[in-house]
């Protein structure tokens, strides 16, 4: 937690604000003398842009929030859409690794 809120360059009284409590209390998460409730995890999680997987140690990955929306959009759609999704993403990524033949410009 600590890591991303210096990244996002926020004080702890910012990250506080956000999550609705008191910079001493992000101070007492970050040092892990207290833990936080799951909806303070979930929030700050949130604000952070990270799973709460990521904030309790495990999964490191840090998810842009604009691209995890655009993920949960995804899941309403038809298998058949999520399948014509999933091409342009494949060709999009592999034109960006240089391995794509199509020119996407």
């Amino acid at each position: 937690m600590l890591s991303i809120r210096k990244r996002l360059k926020w004080s702890q009284d910012e990250l506080a604000k956000k999550v609705g409590t008191s910079a001493p209390i992000i101070g007492r998460y970050e040092r892990n003398e207290i833990k936080p409730s799951i909806d303070t995890a979930k929030s700050i999680a949130d604000e952070l842009g990270v799973t709460i997987d990521f904030l309790i140690g495990g999964d490191d990955t840090v998810i842009d929030k604009e691209l995890l929306q655009k993920i949960k959009d995804i899941e309403s759609f038809t298998e058949e859409e999520k399948t014509k999704i999933y091409d342009l993403l494949d060709m999009a990524i592999g034109y960006h690794k240089g391995e794509c033949k199509y020119n996407l410009v």
